[in-house]
């Protein structure tokens, strides 16, 4: 039995692609298998977990529901594309910074899940983060320094000093 591949062009990173994928294949399929972006962590492959999430034209997806066909002219941002110029995220740099991970496999669905919110909503609250992050399971920390974390980000990408 022959598997139809359909071309779809996408923008990853910032870098253009083109794959030839099956009708079935997902994004996260595709990242991890077909270019090699192994960031991007498959948990339940459900949508539940979202250790799949990237950004799809700047808001967070769950990659393992994603087919690749449905992505012709996207941009996506994987875990790996979210630093610039070299420089950690501020969101990166404060998960280091605030011990916000322990196993790392919610992590980079978690960071772009907070870059995400963290860009729509600069002014944020223990509580609104818990709500932004209620899709992104953790299994090892029980949230509080990835709350803390994401509002350390906050205050960095509004440029003030942490109280």
């Amino acid at each position: 039995m022959s598997v139809d591949k359909y071309s779809v062009t996408f923008t990853i990173n910032d870098r253009v692609v083109t794959l030839d994928a099956p009708a079935r294949m997902s994004l996260a399929e595709a990242l991890r298998n077909e270019i090699g972006l192994t960031g991007t962590h498959i948990g339940c492959e459900q949508g539940v977990c979202g250790a799949c999430t990237v950004l799809l034209d700047g808001e967070p997806v769950r990659s393992c529901l994603l087919f690749m066909v449905q992505l012709e002219g996207s941009s996506i941002t994987s875990i790996e594309g979210l630093a610039q110029d070299g420089r950690q995220h501020p969101v990166q740099a404060a998960f280091r910074e605030c011990h916000a991970l322990q196993c790392g496999f919610c992590t980079p669905g978690m960071v772009l899940t907070i870059a995400a919110f963290l860009k729509r909503n600069p002014s944020v609250t223990p509580q609104t983060v818990r709500e932004a992050i209620s899709g992104n399971l953790c299994m090892c920390t029980g949230y509080q320094n990835i709350v803390r974390a994401a509002l350390r980000a906050a205050e960095t990408m509004q440029g003030t000093t942490p109280q």
